[in-house]
């Protein structure tokens, strides 16, 4: 018989936890309705004990999106609990995630108490969290480098306390796949022994297992996998929802268990994340890398063509992504822009967005030439992303080559008025970006740099993500455009609005920067 499995996404708590990453509210809110379009189960919205911006956070997706149950984390003490039950009030079905630790050193070095104190605080805060809400999940980290005794013990108290889910952390990566899923088997046989109660993976990819010690764990009788879009998270990042899903939707036969997961989201969805954190996809990343459904080799390509099972265990379809590529030049129509937006999904566009983004296409095909369907995905994404327009770029243009010092003017329209700058660089991007800080009057620093080519062609559209920093506030700005100077100076601009416009991030602080405040 098959069981379903339920995925928890944490994309929006420890995927954020990722070094450099700090998402607005406004980004938290779309990636957030995404995922329910995507059909998780379980959103962990937060942690929001960490800061008012996380608490806000929650408190927004709790109210807004329906359909996944809401979570939100809190370490086993009432402030943090009473923090996570406001944040959920609006909540259809909210859910309230208490944590501690397990390992010796955590216990020695993190909360500085002994088993005995740990276990009181389980058993207390369980049944704390329980006068909230009728769904409580209790984890403990670095379950793997802990004693088993103490484990069982510590498990035993919070599902008496009334724990609904347990969850079991590999927190530092540090499990293999046969060690992870006896202990699985373990916690199943002689913890939970029968009882109305689901067993969580949460695996980290520290030795690059963390999927595979998830699936384990399903194998084993999980019942619930706790993951991120991209495996993005601290560290080597954590289980990939985009790998755990496919591996239990095409292995059904093996894992005798499938998802609700609704697949076609899934590519459009990891763009989303990869675009909004400024943490790049690699190319030859499993079901979502530009690679996943390439075929280079002579051998390869001749067996694709003649039956596409022959080297794809998958249809790219099945995730949201399309193995044709859609061609659209200058002489295309609205008609067939319209069809083509249909045809990758985006068929809830208003008529003054359809005709904004028919505009920039147009203005795009002029200078290059056709767009493929993910240079026309690009487009349409990098546009819709709600822009800070506290700063417009009228004009770029700059001179460079061997002998010569690499000059730019850049002119920008200001809510005082249009600036005209002139700077000379080391190169000419750099150049642009010291004409702009003139022309701005902003001299944030430059944290992240990175330019793409959308396809691999020379004639690809580029896509320029950068991350700006000014003081204790960081903003993240994509630009779009063949010209890839255009692109760095549109990036930067986007960035910079958003330093000056409200609409800069924080970064929140991670639960060991929190724990070691309390």
């Amino acid at each position: 018989m098959e069981r379903h499995i339920r995925i928890f996404d944490t994309t929006l708590r420890d995927g954020e936890q990722s070094p450099g990453v700090a998402l607005s509210l406004d980004q938290k809110l779309e990636i957030a309705h995404a995922l329910a379009r995507l059909n998780v189960d379980i959103i962990e919205a937060g942690f929001p004990v960490s800061g008012p911006l996380e608490f806000e956070a929650v408190r927004r997706i709790a109210t807004e999106v329906k359909g996944p149950i809401i979570a939100a984390l809190a370490r086993t003490h009432t402030l943090d609990i009473d923090q996570a039950a406001k944040a959920l009030e609006k909540a259809e079905k909210p859910r309230i995630h208490v944590f501690t630790s397990a390992s010796k050193i955590h216990l020695e070095y993190m909360l500085k108490k002994t088993e005995e104190e740990v276990l009181e605080m389980a058993d207390q805060m369980v049944r704390y969290a329980r006068r909230y809400v009728d769904d409580v999940e209790f984890s403990a980290q670095d379950v793997m480098r802990a004693d088993w005794d103490f484990v069982k013990r510590l498990y035993e108290v919070a599902i008496e306390a009334g724990a609904t889910t347990i969850n079991i952390p590999d927190t530092t990566g540090y499990g293999t796949p046969g060690e992870y899923g006896a202990l699985i088997r373990r916690i199943r046989d002689e913890v939970v022994r029968g009882r109305d109660v689901i067993i969580s993976t949460h695996t980290h990819d520290d030795l690059g297992l963390a999927v595979a010690n998830a699936l384990a764990g399903v194998e084993n009788g999980a019942g619930q996998v706790e993951c991120t879009i991209n495996g993005i998270g601290e560290r080597a990042g954590n289980t990939s929802l985009e790998e755990v899903v496919m591996a239990l939707y095409v292995r059904r036969d093996w894992y005798k268990a499938y998802t609700q997961i609704n697949t076609r989201e899934i590519y459009r969805v990891s763009r989303l994340v990869e675009r909004y954190t400024g943490m790049p996809v690699p190319p030859n990343k499993a079901i979502v890398g530009d690679n996943a459904f390439a075929h280079e080799s002579g051998i390869h390509q001749d067996g694709v063509l003649k039956h596409r099972a022959t080297y794809e265990i998958m249809d790219a379809e099945l995730i949201g992504r399309r193995p044709a590529v859609i061609v659209l030049g200058k002489h295309s129509g609205r008609a067939a822009f319209r069809k083509a937006l249909e045809d990758l999904g985006y068929k809830d566009l208003s008529e003054e967005e359809l005709k904004k983004l028919f505009a920039r296409f147009k203005e795009i095909a002029e200078k290059k030439g056709p767009l493929s369907a993910e240079e026309l995905q690009a487009l349409v994404e990098s546009e819709r992303e709600p822009a800070s327009h506290f700063f417009t770029l009228e004009h770029v243009q700059f001179f460079s080559g061997s002998g010569l010092l690499p000059t730019a003017t850049v002119k920008v329209r200001t809510p005082e008025g249009e600036r005209v700058a002139t700077h000379t660089g080391d190169g000419p991007v750099d150049a642009v970006y010291k004409a702009i800080q003139e022309a701005i009057g902003l001299r944030p620093e430059l944290e992240l740099y990175r330019v793409e080519a959308i396809t691999g062609s020379t004639e690809a559209l580029g896509q320029v993500t950068v991350r700006l920093r000014l003081g204790e506030l960081q903003a993240v700005g994509v630009g779009v455009s063949p010209d890839i100077i255009e692109a760095s100076a549109l990036a930067f601009l986007d960035a910079a609005g958003k330093l000056v416009s409200g609409r800069a991030t924080r970064h929140p602080p991670s639960i060991a920067e929190v724990q070691r405040g309390v």
